[in-house]
């Protein structure tokens, strides 16, 4: 019985409202952000490292670099806003990424699976059990509506609205057009892997290439601010001319220039294929 009905163990507080948190309409965003972002956390988890974060903020800048308090907590805000639009920026469409690198093997499963005789239905059977996350996922979902009597078409018109990357794009029309006309479509998702492959080599490459400049943009922003923090944990008052109208101004532009060479590194390397 208690194998069957388990007695209902006591959760804390802080768990009941991270469930209650996670079923309203304010996570939908957030969690929707998050898996495209591929962080495999919850939102009630996300905003709990936004406040444990605020906190250590708040220390660091009190008791470490000894700022005021209120200006150590609008800054420590700002950081929090800055990061959680960054992460976001920094990390957009990275699920798509991860899905359209596992392309080109799924085209060469499927390529087999026609080749052995099997139809599509259960070539894409075989990718949902083969293919890891998050490719996978997206198949066993594909596999059980096609269980359930939905329609090819309707099935991967439903994903193609999740990823809209153009290889993806690429490959529903693949299907679909092989699947109305006919063909040897074992050769073309084999061309096709080939070519997805390819590719994919070639961002690899890339993302090698410049991957230095990547870090010099998060070195450049970071540096002067931690010497600016750690001049005035030596010297006391370093920073007070900066909270005068001039210093606001310079803080500003200095701020500003930061964000600008930040910004500007990132779009360089940012090399589509």
């Amino acid at each position: 019985m208690r194998h069957w009905f388990p007695e209902e163990q006591r959760k804390s507080f802080i768990s009941v409202w991270g469930d209650r948190y996670d079923q309203s309409k304010n996570a939908e965003t957030l969690r929707a952000k998050l898996l495209n972002a591929n962080l495999k956390i919850l939102p009630s988890e996300y905003l709990g490292i936004h406040i444990l974060g605020f906190l250590v903020f708040i220390v660091l800048f009190v008791n470490i670099f000894k700022m005021p308090p209120v200006i150590s907590t609008l800054i420590a805000i700002g950081l929090l806003i800055a990061s959680h639009y960054s992460l976001f920026y920094l990390r957009k469409n990275k699920y798509e990424e991860r899905f359209n690198e596992q392309l080109g093997e799924v085209c060469r499963m499927l390529g087999n699976a026609a080749r052995s005789g099997m139809t599509i239905s259960q070539g894409v059977d075989l990718v949902a059990r083969e293919i890891p996350e998050p490719a996978g996922t997206e198949f066993k979902r594909i596999s059980h509506e096609l269980k359930l009597g939905v329609s090819m078409e309707s099935a991967l018109k439903s994903t193609q609205k999740k990823n809209k990357s153009r290889d993806f794009q690429l490959f529903i029309a693949t299907l679909l057009i092989q699947k109305k006309t006919g063909g040897n479509l074992a050769l073309t998702l084999e061309t096709m892997a080939n070519t997805l492959e390819e590719r994919k080599v070639l961002n690899q490459v890339i993302k090698t290439m410049t991957s230095e400049q990547k870090y010099i943009s998060y070195i450049v922003p970071i540096l002067p601010v931690f010497l600016l923090l750690v001049m005035n944990n030596i010297i006391e008052g370093f920073i007070d001319p900066l909270w005068t109208a001039p210093g606001l101004v310079i803080l500003t532009l200095f701020l500003l220039g930061i964000a600008l060479s930040f910004f500007l590194i990132r779009k360089i390397t940012n090399i589509r294929v």
